[in-house]
């Protein structure tokens, strides 16, 4: 309120002129927290009403004190909502939003708040079904996609998400872990058998299967489910419908 009332002083009660010395004052403070680091936010996770499509947008701020307030929390909201217009960041941050972007929104915000503001993420992911879901404190969101609209969708789809939260695996399946973790994961595990003592000729086969389990514990549906560990994600989806399959995840976590 008193950045307010100085700056119509200043503009000598010129409203218009008052809200462009306010924004100048929030480029300042941008630049001034440029080096900052925004370790906090509020994470949103969402799906359109027909759950074909997901996004996960993070609104990053500098303090949990920022992250937890209620206008922050509802402009993170209101970001996501619009962002499923978008396909990607930089269309996004150009997108109008009260007669500016939304880059220079985030700019207003950290001149009014004095932190840091800014995207921490925005990921889309799409599908026959989609369901998201964000864990308590807006701290980590996760979006799933299903092979098909079936009975119990909507159930499972969030249980997965919940799996993915709480879990994070590295790939959908083994096909989809990068060339470089594999590798780096080979390393590891014939590194280690070295220190063991393992036969050189022995290393490359047992390291091929300590890869195998490594698939099984990070790689989302050989994971054992969290709420009944006898069964894969994969059984426990296929327990619905046995048609049904997890066709792919994001996730984002602060």
């Amino acid at each position: 309120m008193m950045d307010s009332k100085k700056a119509l002083e200043e503009a000598g009660g010129d409203f218009d002129k008052a809200i462009e010395i306010l924004r100048k004052k929030g480029q300042k403070v941008a630049a001034n927290r440029a080096d900052r680091e925004s370790t906090e936010g509020a994470v949103i996770a969402k799906v359109n009403a027909d759950n074909t499509k997901g996004i996960i947008i993070s609104l990053n701020c500098e303090t949990d004190f920022v992250a937890k307030n209620e206008d922050f929390i509802a402009l993170a909201q209101r970001l996501a909502d619009m962002a499923f217009s978008y396909e990607n960041e930089d269309e996004f941050l150009k997108a109008d939003i009260d007669g500016i972007s939304v880059a220079e929104k985030l700019t207003e915000q950290t001149g009014v708040i004095g932190e840091k503001i800014e995207i921490g993420t925005f990921q889309k992911l799409a599908g026959p079904f989609v369901n998201a879901y964000i864990h308590a404190g807006n701290k980590i969101g996760a979006v799933v996609a299903l092979s098909a609209n079936v009975e119990g969708a909507e159930e499972v789809a969030k249980e997965i998400a919940m799996q993915v939260a709480a879990m994070n695996p590295v790939a959908l399946n083994e096909n989809e872990v990068s060339s470089e973790i594999v590798e780096k994961e080979l390393e590891i595990a014939k590194d280690q058998l070295r220190q063991e003592g393992k036969p050189e000729n022995m290393i490359d086969n047992i390291a091929k299967g300590k890869l195998q389990k490594f698939f099984k514990e990070n790689t989302l549906v050989h994971q054992a489910f969290i709420k009944d560990a006898k069964v894969s994600v994969a059984d426990h989806v296929k327990s619905f419908n046995p048609e049904l399959k997890v066709v792919g995840f994001i996730r984002y976590s602060l």
